[in-house]
């Protein structure tokens, strides 16, 4: 099972389903009768971007298999990506209580309730999430910008830090904490943060360098 992680922001790409070794084929109503047939097809739809279809799919899913962790997962995947985030959190929130370690859970669980603006629980499921996978750069990135929503300037720039510690090419993690230490008027330091982020090809940085650091 592959599964990967929605982030906070709009910079990468991710996709959340489990793949299995084997292409993914369309299969007619009439030949589904097993959760991987209902989960390979919810797949499919996902990858086409039709997460309402995708959900209905693993609704069988777990009506087959009720403790299908991962039904659960994928569909809250879907509804996130559907807009759909209070759901998605009961998902998540279900697929952690079938595995109280499915450390990814945590994280996209964290990803609904900032979107819901819930900035609180979502810096305590990114926390949990750190101390199951304590050298995850996105876990301290992502409870860093749930920190700087709720103002929390120094907390967010000591998460960013560990985020580039860990993963030393994380430009986002070196542009964010760039504004927090603005926002803090540590100009020097912020435009140090932007000038290593533009060099490294972020749009952002280099405009933030060009308008505040010169």
């Amino acid at each position: 099972m592959k599964i990967l992680l929605i982030p906070l922001i709009l910079f990468f790409s991710y996709d959340a389903f489990s793949q299995s070794n084997n292409p993914i084929i369309r299969f007619p109503e009439s030949t589904l009768s097993t959760v991987k047939d209902y989960s390979d097809r919810a797949y499919e739809k996902a990858e086409n971007g039709d997460y309402y279809g995708a959900i209905l799919d693993l609704n069988k899913a777990i009506e087959l298999d009720p403790d299908n962790v991962e039904a659960y997962y994928n569909r809250g995947f879907s509804k996130i990506k559907s807009g759909r985030n209070a759901g998605a959190i009961a998902d998540f929130t279900k697929a952690i209580e079938l595995d109280p370690d499915f450390a990814e859970a945590y994280h996209n669980r964290g990803v609904a309730k900032s979107n819901l603006e819930d900035y609180n629980g979502a810096i305590a499921d990114f926390t949990k999430l750190i101390e199951l996978v304590p050298d995850f750069a996105m876990a301290y990135y992502s409870r860093g910008l749930a920190k700087a929503k709720l103002e929390d300037n120094y907390g967010a720039i000591e998460d960013y830090t560990k985020a580039i510690e860990l993963n030393p090419d994380y430009v986002e993690a070196y542009n964010n904490r760039g504004v927090q230490r603005y926002i803090l008027n540590d100009i020097k330091a912020a435009c140090a943060d932007w000038r290593i982020a533009a060099g490294m090809g972020f749009a952002l940085s280099k405009r933030l360098v060009n308008n505040k650091c010169n």
